[in-house]
């Protein structure tokens, strides 16, 4: 019985445990994937951003040692750039255990081609016109299962329905035809 346990517990554990285990070259792989993709990029501020919070509590609290703060802050963010590099590892970590040696090579390949650039400099723009194309697209349909419901209730409801639904907007008239041009 307790053969069988651990038996069942290293079969489920199994995938979890070789999914936590990479490589050297895993990790290697998964850099130039994460390179590619600039998947890290957004964190280039992060050690700048914390300096200057700092920065500002401490001249607000001393204000007559701006000059200090200020150098001592910017000494101190220097001596720790250099742990940029534990975030780099653990972004290759993560794609390494979610990526396929394989799949990250593809993934580099693709990203670090023309089309894959294009990709990521163009895709923001791209995904806030497709998002103001939905937009439109669900107000349209909105209205038209609303107007499409309404109509067929009415057939099957009749009158009395009717009655009781709220004024749809009137239709516009068609434009008048404009006037031909005098001779």
């Amino acid at each position: 019985m307790v053969a069988g346990a651990v038996i069942a517990a290293s079969l489920l554990a199994g995938p979890a445990a070789r999914a936590q285990d990479v490589t050297d070259a895993q990790i290697d792989t998964a850099r130039q994937a994460i390179t590619a993709l600039g998947v890290t990029n957004v964190f280039d501020n992060i050690l700048p951003n914390v300096a200057a919070r700092l920065k500002a509590q401490l001249i607000q609290a001393y204000p007559n040692l701006e000059d200090q703060i200020d150098k001592t802050v910017d000494q101190q963010a220097i001596a720790l750039a250099a742990r940029r590099g534990d975030l780099e590892k653990e972004a290759a970590t993560v794609y390494a255990k979610a990526f396929t040696q394989e799949e990250l090579k593809q993934i580099a390949a693709f990203f670090s081609s023309p089309a894959g650039k294009k990709l990521i400099k163009d895709q923001p723009v791209a995904n806030r016109e497709l998002g103001k194309s939905a937009d439109i697209w669900a107000a349209g349909v909105a209205r038209d299962l609303e107007k499409n419901t309404n109509d067929a209730l009415v057939k099957v409801a009749g009158a009395q329905l009717k009655a009781q639904m709220p004024a749809s907007e009137p239709t516009p008239a068609p434009a008048a035809p404009a006037p031909a041009p005098k001779p």
